[in-house]
């Protein structure tokens, strides 16, 4: 993690931005800021936020205060994005941020599709910045993170459980796509009908991380054989499970099962809305280490690209490279 004060400079400059734009696309510069930093790319990280700039809008204006007594009835309320934001900066102010997430965690976990996942992926950059290194622009940035999450909170219902594999590979390999799914992911996840189950049975908290981790490295893996089907929404698949990882460290371990079972839903779900008919196999000369992956990933700029990078990394492996390196040459570059 970068300690230079380049991500601190890059939160609160980006701080006076909200969490979308154009009404519903997500705010992708605070996580790009942190994957940079965290990667020992914190030199890049203005540079690349001028490019991205034309993509930020204004902070929201806040509607009426949300209040320990009033909070159930903004759930899900994009509106009140401003006044979330604020009461869980309050909040940080007030308790430390483990205790704030403890409490706040199982009440949006249901919503973990939210934005498109983005809220949850957030959050989880948010909490490794933190655990690096605990000061006020980290600690405003998961504000605002909790509170996109509890402002787009969108539970997922009706789904009828079917079967599954025995890994977290064969259970994606399960997944119903979706057929002729409408435009929009809103519409799509309301589209899903059914997913597999692979992860309901698991409560030691122990297993749940390994199985978590298990999900994001299958995850990671089919993106090269199965990116083709939507190359910026399928990154999700890998990214949304891998910051609930991220997370589980800050959280009581009674929470790691259920966290497990949520990020699975996530992922699966992603999964059912953009799959592709059929996989590719995509093999490449091209290998490279892990420092060669992130400079392909850092000059084309793509937010997905660079985030999914960032996992792909966390995997560690080679297939997780070369399905970085695929990230690359199927996404369109950011200019």
């Amino acid at each position: 993690m970068d300690m230079s004060g380049t991500l601190e400079e890059a939160l609160e400059r980006l701080h006076s931005t909200g969490p979308e734009r154009n009404g519903w696309l997500s705010n992708h510069a605070p996580m790009v800021a942190e994957a940079l930093a965290a990667h020992g790319r914190a030199g890049a990280v203005h540079h690349w936020l001028d490019l991205y700039r034309d993509k930020l809008e204004d902070f929201p204006d806040p509607v009426d205060p949300v209040t320990d007594d009033n909070w159930l009835s903004a759930l899900g309320d994009p509106r009140r994005a401003a006044d979330w934001i604020d009461h869980f900066s309050r909040s940080l102010a007030e308790h430390p941020w483990r205790s704030v997430l403890a409490v706040w965690w199982p009440r949006l976990l249901p919503g973990i599709s939210a934005g498109a996942t983005h809220p949850v992926i957030r959050v989880g950059h948010a909490v490794r910045a933190l655990g690096a290194d605990e000061n006020e622009p980290r600690l405003t940035e998961l504000a605002h993170g909790l509170g996109y999450w509890a402002a787009r909170y969108q539970p997922v219902s009706g789904i009828a459980p079917s079967p599954g594999g025995r890994s977290a590979a064969d259970s994606l390999d399960a997944v119903p796509p979706i057929v002729q799914g409408p435009a929009g992911f809103r519409a799509r996840l309301d589209a899903v009908r059914r997913l597999p189950v692979w992860a309901d049975e698991v409560s030691d908290p122990d297993a749940a991380r390994e199985r978590l981790t298990e999900l994001v490295r299958a995850a990671t893996h089919r993106y090269a054989t199965h990116g083709h089907g939507e190359p910026t929404m399928l990154v999700h698949a890998a990214t949304a499970p891998n910051a609930v990882l991220r997370t589980l460290d800050a959280l009581p371990r009674e929470l790691w099962a259920p966290s497990l079972r949520a990020a699975w839903t996530a992922s699966a779900a992603v999964t059912a809305m953009y799959t592709p008919s059929e996989p590719i196999g995509y093999t490449t000369s091209r290998r490279l280490t892990a420092e060669e992956v992130l400079e392909l990933a850092v000059a084309h700029g793509d937010e997905h690209v660079i985030k999914f990078t960032d996992t792909a990394l966390d995997v560690g492996d080679e297939t997780a490279l070369v399905a970085a390196v695929r990230a690359v040459e199927i996404s369109e570059p950011l200019v």
